[in-house]
């Protein structure tokens, strides 16, 4: 294996140079950057292997042109794709140069179980949560994986709720599986109650069991993101039935949050403790609105407000905290759960060290895990709650710039449609803004068309039907003066080309 220091020296200089060029201007390769990547693609394993020299140029100059600027770039607004702030690059090189396995607490031989507890207590006071409440915090791959520990935590809590009221044993899935849990409980069945759900709630619910047709919008017919309080009660109070409760915050789509204040959410957990129902919120991003305090962002702090009711949180600290992915975490005030469900029986090689920090083996999906603590432990010391307000209120500030712009143009619509002042419907915008064409031919071809600028990048989604178009804004970079005449340049361009063609 070659060990060349001046080889080592050359990859180093490589990855300094990829952390301070400028941002690039595109954010899509060009067509034939990619088709040039692809050809240049090993045809098949070598046999002596091309060497250390070879690889990096390789890299550099055949692969690296054919990858897109979703985290280098500010105007990459699709799938809620965050960057990674200089703190967060910097320790993610660290996490792979030394290479930690963070799964048993071993505190006499390295500070990375330490180092991850932290960061998640860290993160727990930028979002005004109280640490001590939720002892049961671990990192994950993402909010996808985070759902399921959410979901999962809520059928043992829900089977079990339901075997306390018969005056049964205790029981766990985690023992002995879920038929037999829920036979010896008197459950017929689990449901899953939301509103506008992510897909991956579905997801979830499916891997563990449960089934994606156990997922249940309860939404209000003039607000589907919003619960039906009265629907919530009437299906919580159905026989044989357990329930977990999924708060979306904030929805994919349209940014919105399905709830408004404190007194909904004690509302909703009043209700959830009188029939032993969960409580999950999936905050992917929107979690991150608690950081907010300014009165212009009254609707977000007031739809974050009572969140911290709720059993387990879910959130994406690849999107709205800007670190590499891929890294997730799940929140949880129930410490016993956790061991209950995913513990690793009869291992005695997995065996921790005395101590209040819990192995994050036995609570959470993996058993080998890579050090995703340091780059989030690296970004929160390195900016602090300060700092990350102020990232926010600029993506915030340029979201509601796009939107202000749609409701004034003639040839874009900004979804959906509200009634209201502008400042009462700009007051409503987080940081996604969804919108269509008026023109029905130009809005099947929008996103396409945004794409090919290669200027920004859009997500293609559905409302109501119709295609529609989502930009999400989520780089730490972000910037009103920088990014909006931009945005502006491309849409005005692609309503001149399809009216002149």
């Amino acid at each position: 294996m070659e060990s060349s220091s001046d080889l080592l020296s050359r990859l180093s200089v490589a990855i300094a140079n990829l952390h301070t060029q400028s941002p690039t201007e595109d954010v899509l390769p060009a067509e034939q950057a990619l088709t040039l990547a692809r050809q240049k693609l090993l045809k098949s394993l070598p046999v002596q292997g091309r060497g250390l020299e070879r690889t990096i140029d390789h890299l550099q100059n055949d692969i690296v042109p054919g990858l897109n600027a979703s985290s280098r770039s500010s105007r990459y607004y699709g799938f809620v794709t965050g960057g990674s702030t200089p703190a967060a690059s910097l320790a993610d090189n660290l996490v792979t140069t030394y290479d930690q396995n963070v799964q048993v607490h071993l505190p006499q031989e390295t500070v990375a179980t330490d180092v991850e507890d932290r960061a998640l207590s860290m993160l727990c006071e930028l979002l005004r949560l109280d640490p001590s409440q939720w002892p049961h915090r671990v990192f994950t791959t993402g909010a996808t994986a985070s759902n399921i520990l959410g979901l999962a935590c809520g059928r043992e809590y829900a089977i079990t709720e339901a075997s306390a009221v018969r005056s049964d044993p205790p029981l766990s899935v985690g023992d002995i599986g879920i038929y037999e849990a829920m036979h010896r409980a008197g459950i017929d069945r689990i449901q899953i109650l939301t509103t506008v759900p992510h897909s991956s709630l579905s997801k979830a619910a499916s891997i563990l069991g449960l089934g994606r047709a156990s997922v249940k919008s309860i939404g209000l017919a003039d607000a589907p993101h919003k619960f039906d309080i009265a629907q919530l009660k009437k299906l919580l109070e159905t026989p044989g039935t357990a329930s977990i409760v999924a708060i979306s915050a904030s929805e994919v789509n349209t940014g919105f949050f399905a709830t408004s204040g404190m007194n909904e959410m004690q509302e909703i957990r009043s209700l959830c403790d009188t029939y032993g129902a969960w409580i999950h919120v999936d905050g992917a991003f929107g979690i991150m609105g608690r950081l907010l305090t300014a009165h212009e962002h009254q609707t977000i702090i007031n739809g974050c407000e009572g969140l911290e009711l709720a059993d387990s949180i879910t959130g994406d600290s690849h999107k709205l905290l800007n670190v590499p992915y891929d890294c997730g975490f799940f929140l949880c005030r129930h410490r016993d759960i956790a061991s209950n469900v995913f513990q690793n029986p009869n291992a005695a090689y997995l065996s921790a060290s005395p101590g209040s920090i819990m192995s994050p083996l036995n609570i959470g999906i993996e058993n080998s895990r890579r050090f995703r603590a340091l780059p989030v432990y690296a970004s929160l010391t390195a900016y602090g709650i300060e700092g990350y307000r102020r990232m926010l209120e600029k993506q915030v500030a340029l979201s509601r710039r796009v939107a202000e712009f749609l409701l004034e143009s003639s040839d874009f619509e900004l979804l959906p449609k509200e009634e209201g002042s502008k400042d009462e419907i700009l007051s409503k915008v987080f940081m996604i803004v969804l919108f269509r064409a008026k023109d029905d031919g130009m809005n099947k071809v929008l996103v396409d068309k945004i794409k090919a600028s290669r200027k920004i990048y859009v997500s293609g989604t559905a409302w109501e039907g119709k295609p529609a178009c989502r930009i999400a804004v989520s780089n730490w970079m972000a910037d009103v003066e920088k990014d909006l005449p931009v945005i502006k340049q491309v849409l005005t361009h692609v309503v001149t080309s399809w009216y002149s063609k």
